[in-house]
């Protein structure tokens, strides 16, 4: 049973579609053992609670320092025993020691086509308003393993969304949550906790 460490730092839609693909069996042979915020009072931690799966809150207001910050958070994190963390919207850059001492083992849902629209400041709405503004025709969502860079980890799975004249920021980041993230994010899970993904030179393979 593979063991998952969810991050987030909000309203949690995103954890809330692991909660349900666990419930109804699309996520099989894994299961949350905790749910990590560096915020208290978020949604995010209502839907855990809801779903009875523990819960921790790291904030960086309550540290002197980013190094005792970090080092909380590597702590919240162990205690878990986790075998893979999943960063579900958590806006926090994560420690080097904590990305080296899980080596593909952090995934993360970005929500556009990488290397579309990523990198530093890019999260939230301004990846959806800078695609609007570049004027592509499709963009989407993107699951992919962590390492020392912003958005640079190996890529496990993509889904493409269709852009529409009259799209917003708004319109389209909730339909690239809602056709793309809350559907790769829960099978790339499925795919790990079912020994189907490997990383060979940066590039993942996934069994069929």
């Amino acid at each position: 049973m593979l063991k998952i460490a969810v991050c987030v730092s909000g309203g949690g839609t995103n954890l809330q579609a692991i909660i349900d693909s666990v419930a109804d069996g699309r996520i099989t042979n894994a299961e949350i053992v905790r749910v990590i915020s560096n915020k208290p009072g978020v949604k995010a931690l209502d839907r855990a609670e809801k779903a009875g799966i523990p819960s921790a809150v790291v904030s960086r207001k309550d540290y002197a320092d980013k190094e005792s910050f970090n080092r909380a958070l590597l702590s919240a994190i162990d205690e878990a025993q986790p075998d893979l963390i999943v960063l579900a919207g958590f806006l926090v850059v994560l420690p080097e020691e904590l990305v080296k001492k899980y080596t593909n083992r952090i995934i993360n849902v970005h929500p556009s086509l990488i290397p579309s629209f990523c990198g530093v400041g890019f999260y939230g709405l301004r990846v959806h308003e800078e695609a609007l503004k570049r004027g592509v025709k499709v963009t989407g969502a993107t699951v992919h393993f962590v390492d020392e860079g912003c958005d640079s980890g190996p890529i496990i799975m993509q889904k493409a969304v269709e852009i529409q004249k009259d799209d917003t920021p708004e319109s389209l980041q909730l339909r690239v949550m809602e056709q793309a993230e809350w559907i790769i994010m829960p099978k790339a899970i499925d795919l790990i906790a079912n020994g189907k993904v490997t990383v060979e030179n940066r590039r993942v393979i996934v069994e069929d």
